[in-house]
């Protein structure tokens, strides 16, 4: 399945957004921690497994003409949910990235874009992966170029805002769209 339409919660949500990510390839999401298709450093994973529980260090290039704005959605789909069915579980929602954007720092410390509910929906920001003794979860990174800012969305962080509101968001609004996936 494509990676694309793992990221979407129904596929009407998200016809819009598929047409836009088919039409550039160019647009290129890295890290200099986690090797595409590869294993979570250590250091990146839930303190409880001895990590530090901050987000990845991320960045992108070959940034589409047109982009006023970034969003960033990280996801698991966990056991028995169905990719375009089901919602997945969120592990960070980030939008209102400025145009200059090209990086996001490990932890993210100067604070960039509003950040939406957590994996829990108690709170606002990262979760970090905790996958389960013995079994290992995928997990995919994407970032959306955006036509324009999502003024749908509260312009702070707020925990209203959880999978269903940003894919929601999103709709009409992104360019291009790549991602990066890893296994914890």
């Amino acid at each position: 399945m494509n990676r694309f339409w793992a990221i979407c919660a129904t596929a009407s949500a998200c016809a819009s957004l598929a047409t836009a990510s088919a039409a550039q390839d160019v647009f290129t999401l890295s890290s200099p921690e986690i090797v595409n298709g590869g294993t979570l450093p250590a250091a990146l994973t839930c303190t409880r497994d001895g990590g530090y529980g901050v987000s990845p260090p991320l960045t992108w290039s070959g940034v589409p003409d047109g982009t006023e704005s970034f969003a960033v959605i990280m996801h698991h789909y966990p056991r028995g949910a169905v990719a375009g069915r089901d919602a997945p579980s969120q592990y960070w929602l980030l939008w209102n990235i400025p145009a200059d954007t090209r990086e996001l720092e490990r932890a993210n410390p100067t604070s960039i874009g509003d950040e939406g509910a957590d994996k829990d929906e108690r709170h606002t920001g990262y979760t970090p992966p905790c996958s389960p003794s013995g079994s290992a979860h995928e997990y995919t990174i994407t970032v959306f170029a955006l036509d324009a800012p999502l003024s749908r969305l509260p312009q702070y962080d707020d925990t209203s805002v959880d999978w269903k509101v940003l894919t929601a968001a999103l709709a009409d609004k992104v360019i291009a769209s790549a991602h990066i996936s890893f296994e914890n």
